[in-house]
């Protein structure tokens, strides 16, 4: 039987995982009552793992512990707008850490080689991006929203708060702004996020590797997420059918991730792969290394590197943070670079996908860990969460369940700073010693041999 807490704490821990961009994370005994509601991503079968995987619904990194809640009421466009006379609290990004201003702008790309495969009617695979990349200039440009205004109010419904208690951060990213053509060619990233978690999640490691001189893409998975707008104020929500198996969702994304560097060649040869003919920033034809690709994501996202990477040998390198693997890619050997970045209670050790992909990898492999962070530490909610406590009246001792024991900004940058040697290193030939073992000035970071 399971554990019933009273009403009221109930809904505090709901609050909490909304908290945690819907990310249903285990509070102590049992599951959430987020899990309880609704399980959206079916539990592994044998077919999905290598044989020695433990048990799922235990680990805390499980893409099951990513699920959203039910879905609420759609919002009105015009109740993204505060009133006037509120005072809503404003939440804040830290800010970049590289020597370049950031640009951003955002495409909408259709595959009509795809139908999509959590609609009906055999539409076409719709796509919204977001490009980061290093700046000529910032001036006259504005500092992008971390969601546009539909998006941003559904997703502040999804934590039970609207746009006149809470007003969501600006980024570094300034719109349109001319690329930095001095700079040469840039290493392009690609980034996906969490099980129905959104592009923007993953805003304050995308800017900081474009102010490093990184052309870095944030992929929204379409119906995977919880919400994806489109231009004119569409909405598109979740609606992946209940018991999807993570190995099929992740075969979506990496087909998703291969469209889209598809479409960076298309712009690496002057095209304009936008299917409403947007403007794009000056300079970034000529931007485009489409020799130096590299993947990164949190969570799920993470676990879709791997695939995206056996999909397309385009990605020379890979990064997954705290994400597990899923389908038949870990038991395929993999000869490129890849990263292992795990919270504090997560690696190889604990997670027979990890072992099974760490004895496929035949390349260069690092596997290091993160103490004191827990899953969605990887995550901008990592930033935003302690600045909503009060609104959502969360303990220190409730946050620190969710988001583990680390300082956020100390997370932050660290993640920052691995995540960007590693790239450097194996993008750019910039060897440093950080990823060589144990740093002083690092003592969070273990790696494990």
């Amino acid at each position: 039987m399971k554990h019933r807490r009273p009403r009221h704490r109930r809904r505090v821990i709901a609050r909490a995982v909304g908290t945690a961009g819907t990310l249903a994370i285990a509070l102590g005994a049992g599951m959430t009552p987020a899990m309880a509601a609704t399980k959206t991503a079916a539990k592994p079968t044998a077919t999905g793992f290598s044989p020695d995987q433990p048990d799922q619904d235990d680990a805390p990194w499980a893409p099951q512990h990513d699920q959203a809640p039910q879905q609420h009421k759609a919002v009105r466009p015009e109740a993204a707008t505060p009133r006037a006379g509120t005072s809503a609290l404003q939440l804040s990004l830290p800010a970049p850490t590289g020597r370049h201003g950031v640009g951003t702008f955002s495409l909408h790309l259709v595959d009509k080689s795809r139908t999509d495969p959590y609609v009906p009617g055999n539409k076409p695979r719709e796509l919204m991006v977001s490009f980061w990349y290093p700046a000529a200039s910032t001036r006259g440009h504005y500092a992008a929203p971390w969601m546009p205004s539909v998006s941003g109010a559904h997703f502040l419904a999804s934590q039970g708060l609207t746009p006149q208690q809470v007003t969501l951060p600006k980024t570094a990213g300034h719109v349109l702004a001319p690329v930095d053509t001095k700079l040469g060619k840039l290493p392009v990233l690609l980034y996906s996020s969490g099980l129905h978690s959104d592009r923007a999640r993953g805003t304050v490691l995308a800017e900081d590797l474009a102010s490093r001189g990184y052309l870095v893409v944030t992929v929204d998975h379409t119906h995977d997420a919880n919400e994806v707008e489109f231009p004119g104020g569409r909405l598109e929500v979740n609606t992946m059918p209940a018991g999807a198996h993570s190995s099929d969702t992740l075969n979506v994304r990496a087909a998703d991730i291969h469209f889209v560097i598809n479409q960076l060649a298309a712009i690496d040869k002057g095209a304009n792969p936008d299917v409403d003919h947007a403007r794009l920033p000056t300079g970034l034809s000529h931007a485009v290394d489409m020799s130096r690709i590299g993947m990164f994501g949190a969570s799920l996202g993470g676990g879709a590197v791997d695939t995206a990477m056996q999909l397309d040998h385009r990605i020379r390198a890979g990064a997954d943070l705290d994400g597990q693997f899923f389908g038949s890619a870990p038991r395929k050997n993999l000869d490129r670079p890849f990263m292992l970045f795990s919270s504090g209670t997560h690696n190889r050790n604990n997670d027979g996908s990890w072992r099974t992909l760490w004895s496929h990898l035949k390349g260069y492999r690092v596997d290091i860990q993160l103490h004191g962070a827990a899953h969605v530490s990887f995550i901008d909610d990592e930033a935003l969460a302690p600045q909503e406590a009060s609104l959502l009246r969360l303990t220190p001792a409730q946050l620190q369940q969710v988001y583990g024991t680390i300082d956020p900004n100390r997370a932050i940058e660290i993640q920052r700073v691995y995540l960007a040697a590693f790239f450097d290193q194996e993008l750019r030939h910039r060897h440093g010693t950080l990823l060589d073992g144990p740093d002083k000035k690092y003592p969070e970071i273990s790696f494990v041999r």
